[in-house]
């Protein structure tokens, strides 16, 4: 009396992977893309030229591995997966009624949900590549000279962790917006810039209102008796609570999305 249970399963999940190899390879080489690659790749060169600096002026008053968190991460933190979250996010329904294609798709022998989550692990596992090649390559130009320290290669794939995790869940949250709001985008500006950049710096238990809390909570703890711009005012959740919260989060988020997609009857406008 399973089988046909077991069947269908089978068969969303066989869905979901067909629309995450199409939509990965076509936004692979989507114009947008290559756009957002290039700005992900701006901390690179501020990496190069703080090098640069180093090695023409012989300055030596901040470390590789201080400038890279300080600077460098917070680029990515505080701006870039947020905008690379908001812009792809929101893009997996909104792209398809601008384009006036969502007819078609959901005419297709594909869940409406499949379609949505494939679309969605398509465009995060995107993103998540533009971002860790920028981090990657100004960690490696920044830490040049100790790159044999295991200690700093610890630090950068904390990072990655955090950052990867950070892109999943404001995605899948963007994802949601973009179901069943038509300015997306503008309500995503204003959540990511006023919303999540003012209310983590709250002091008490405000700041466990907004999601960059939570994704803070997970940063490695400053090694060089420096003070870390990303801690500012940071009362952390202990890491192991605050990884849990970002993924029932984003499961919530996505399960959401998935049922205003699946319900709603949307209007395609001339």
């Amino acid at each position: 009396m399973a089988q046909p249970e077991n069947t269908s399963s089978m068969g969303f999940v066989s869905s979901v992977k067909n629309v995450f190899s199409f939509y990965f390879l076509l936004g692979r080489k989507a114009r947008r893309t290559k756009v957002f690659y290039f700005i992900s790749l701006i901390p690179l060169m501020i990496a190069a030229f703080a090098k640069f600096a180093e090695l023409v002026l012989q300055t030596h008053h901040l470390e590789g591995i201080y400038i890279f968190s300080n600077i460098i991460v917070a680029f990515y933190l505080q701006f870039l997966v947020l905008i690379l979250a908001l812009f792809f996010g929101t893009s997996i329904c909104s792209e398809e009624l601008e384009g006036k294609t969502l007819t078609y798709l959901t005419t297709r022998p594909v869940p409406k949900a499949a379609l949505l989550l494939g679309k969605y692990a398509a465009y995060t596992l995107l993103i998540i590549l533009m971002m860790a090649a920028g981090v990657i390559l100004s960690f490696l130009i920044l830490n040049a000279d100790g790159l044999t320290d295991p200690s700093r290669w610890r630090i950068l794939f904390r990072y990655l962790g955090v950052l990867t995790l950070g892109l999943v869940c404001y995605t899948a949250f963007f994802t949601f917006i973009g179901t069943f709001l038509k300015r997306s985008i503008l309500f995503g500006l204003i959540f990511s810039f006023g919303w999540e950049n003012v209310i983590q710096y709250f002091p008490g238990s405000t700041q466990r209102f907004v999601i960059a809390h939570y994704i803070k909570s997970l940063l490695p703890s400053p090694t060089t008796g420096r003070f870390s711009f990303l801690l500012f005012q940071l009362e952390p959740t202990p890491p192991g609570r605050a990884v849990v919260v970002l993924l029932v989060l984003t499961a919530v988020f996505l399960a959401l999305a998935c049922l205003v997609f699946s319900k709603k009857e949307y209007i395609l406008e001339d």
